[in-house]
């Protein structure tokens, strides 16, 4: 999973300044986050209007308590969100960041902002499930080490992966030519992140509103919001080498605190 931020981390030694000083700089910066707040709700009111598209397909899932469709993921709500959490069916590789047994360590970065937000996407009129390759039994044994309760099904081997550009054939792969991201691009492995929304209408049809990519995803990550207002940012000249599973983390340990 790659999403980080090209910014050059900022390392030069801060200015101090008296209060009246810094009360100025800030007001100044007030501006520019207002006008940033202005271009985001048009952006927003601007994704909303795109046009949609019908979903044709019955897709059918894996879940604990038998075969589900998209349908019934909506759970009497007429939105749905699907994160596309990154979990191989097959044995990873030297390339990816997961293993037989967990899901990509970004995924699972991002998927620790889930649970308690579903519950007031769901006051919305908003339903959210995370879909992956993986089988029900190895998503159901990740979710108990993580603490995890969202609804997390299985696509198996079905085509909804790969309709909605996150899975990719070993063909692609080694051509290093495959659909992601609005481009043909190199997908580096052959599962990678995302999030796509759907509506379902009185009649029961099911249309596919809009999907994002790569760091089209990021504001979907609390933590990331948090330390973007921090002196040091997201501190990832490395990229994301840093991100671990959350019970992975040593408490006495910080790398970059030394």
């Amino acid at each position: 999973m790659s999403t980080t931020s090209k910014a050059k981390v900022t390392t030069a030694k801060p200015r101090i300044v008296p209060h009246d000083k810094w009360l100025a700089a800030r007001k100044a910066f007030l501006k520019k986050e207002k006008e940033f707040t202005r271009l985001r709700d048009e952006l927003s009111a601007a994704r909303r209007a795109l046009p949609w598209e019908k979903v044709t397909k019955k897709y059918e899932f894996d879940t604990a308590s038998g075969k589900k469709t998209l349908a019934e993921f909506f759970d009497g709500r007429r939105q749905l969100v699907v994160y596309h959490a990154m979990f191989n069916p097959k044995a990873a590789t030297a390339k990816t960041s997961w293993t037989k047994d967990a899901a990509c360590m970004g995924c699972s970065f991002w998927a620790d902002n889930f649970n308690g937000v579903i519950s007031h996407l769901n006051a919305r009129d908003v339903s959210m499930i995370a879909v992956s390759r993986a089988t029900v039994a190895k998503i159901a044994a990740f979710q108990k080490r993580m603490g995890w309760t969202f609804q997390w099904v299985s696509s198996g081997d079905g085509p909804f992966n790969f309709d909605y550009d996150v899975s990719f054939t070993d063909a692609e792969v080694k051509k290093k030519k495959a659909f992601y991201n609005y481009n043909v691009q190199d997908p580096f492995m052959s599962e990678r992140e995302g999030v796509s929304v759907f509506y379902r209408d009185e009649s029961g049809a099911i249309f596919h509103t809009y999907s994002a990519y790569a760091r089209g995803i990021d504001l979907l990550n609390t933590a990331y919001n948090y330390l973007d207002i921090v002196p040091r940012g997201r501190d990832e000249e490395a990229g994301q080498s840093w991100v671990k599973l959350h019970d992975e983390y040593e408490a006495a340990s910080c790398e970059a605190c030394e």
